[in-house]
């Protein structure tokens, strides 16, 4: 149990080997580190009885006139509801489900590369997953003009550089919310101040962040966003918010018998319905985690589903600086090279995805040596060549991540230090 200062008047204990208890990949033997949650994180009880009971009960086709059939249409439509309060979207049917966000990605921008006409500049950024450039890079052949919001000396985004890039023929800035590899947040309602000043929409690739901290679309502003259910703690699939009216105009691929008008029109062919239930299911495990800390407080006042999300996500958030701290404190002793933010005064500008080198020791080898130690870590590009580029970094080699969420623990952060500590006195 680890105390979280949430004001001046009360500490409470984030319920770390509660959580825990409810993922069974955390409870298996023998004991394994997972410290690759960027790639994916691991799935509660709860999400896994959603997916096991839709394929018992439920496994059949949406509408049909039979009760299992009508069934399957009120699951998706209460999962529609779950992930709009999720992200705090104003309407059911703003919420589109698909099979991943890259495919989602191509979809909107075969849409949009119709709409271009006089305004055909994208901007996109370097410090992005390639998911959020290759799709807009593609549109240069229906004549965009793509325009690089670069990063600076400090591996960060700045906000003043993207307003000089606007101008009157911006259609769209495409940005994360936070980075898959460093784990930098970017301010996005300042990005959609600027962009729709100068007229232009924005798309925010919400991937990463969605499991950290949460999100809010009223709030950032945007006209689209795109997140993977498996980055938070759901299964194998994707979903894509966006402005109910802009959903509505934008051209999209659809079969006749499908009505022109959303979410019917993003959602080509059938997608994965069981998953769609276990995305459901990974909502409501953050809504229990959010109403199990309010009934331990005081004088609480949070009733509505929103309120337990929002009451969830702020204690993950809280938590996970604390995780963050001890991981910069654990490869600073080890003198390792982190990219991006790497100061423990500068907490709220990450979260605890940390890229990181050892000097004079190959990633595959901390990667293999962990694995080893029974602590999963990955090496690579990260799917960023073009951050790899900015950071001088060959894409044979890459970079060492660790990413952790709020079912690791400072404990399993000493035991990667000591591993870390291992290695540096093999070499």
């Amino acid at each position: 149990m680890v105390n979280l200062q949430l004001g001046a008047s009360r500490a409470v204990a984030f319920p770390s080997d509660r959580v825990r208890s409810l993922f069974p990949a955390l409870n298996q033997k023998p004991a394994f580190v997972f410290f690759d949650n960027a790639a994916g994180a691991q799935i509660p009880q709860v999400v896994f009885d959603a997916i096991h009971g839709h394929l018992l009960h439920h496994n059949v086709q949406r509408g049909g006139r039979y009760s299992k059939s009508m069934e399957v249409d009120d699951a998706i439509a209460h999962a529609r509801d779950s992930v709009g309060v999720l992200i705090n979207a104003r309407h059911r049917n703003e919420i589109a489900f698909g099979m991943n966000a890259t495919s989602f990605f191509r979809v909107l921008s075969l849409a949009i590369g119709r709409t271009l006409e006089a305004r055909n500049e994208i901007v996109v950024t370097e410090l992005d997953h390639e998911a959020n450039i290759a799709t807009w890079l593609q549109l240069e052949r229906e004549g965009a003009k793509i325009v690089w919001w670069k990063m600076r000396e400090d591996n960060n985004l700045h906000v003043e550089d993207l307003g000089l890039l606007l101008t009157s023929k911006t259609r769209l800035v495409a940005c994360t919310v936070a980075s898959n590899a460093l784990g930098s947040i970017v301010d996005v309602a300042a990005v959609a101040r600027l962009a729709h000043a100068a007229g232009a929409e924005v798309v925010l690739d919400c991937v990463h962040y969605a499991p950290h901290a949460i999100i809010d679309v009223q709030a950032f502003d945007c006209d689209y966003l795109i997140c993977s259910g498996y980055k938070v703690f759901g299964p194998h699939m994707g979903f894509l918010w966006g402005r109910l009216e802009l959903l509505t105009e934008l051209p999209t691929f659809r079969e006749d018998f499908i009505p022109d008008a959303p979410p019917g029109k993003i959602e080509a062919g059938t997608f994965i319905y069981e998953n769609v239930a276990g995305m459901d299911a990974a909502v409501s495990y953050l809504e229990t985690l959010g109403a199990s800390l309010a009934r331990e407080e005081e004088n609480t006042t949070l009733v509505s589903r929103r309120d337990f999300l929002v009451r969830a996500m702020t204690a993950i958030r809280e938590y996970e600086a604390t995780l963050s701290r001890e991981m910069l404190e654990v490869l600073q002793a080890a003198a390792a090279t982190v990219y991006g933010v790497d100061h423990s005064t500068r907490l709220a500008e990450r979260v605890p995805t940390l890229c990181f080198n050892l000097p004079n020791v190959a990633p595959s080898l901390v990667t293999e040596t962990m694995s080893d130690r029974g602590i999963g870590i990955r090496d690579g590009h990260m799917y960023t060549p073009r951050l790899m580029k900015h950071l001088g970094i060959s894409l044979d080699s890459g970079v060492i991540r660790a990413s952790l969420l709020h079912y690791n623990t400072v404990e399993e952060i000493h035991e990667f230090g000591n591993v870390l500590g291992d290695i540096l006195r093999s070499q």
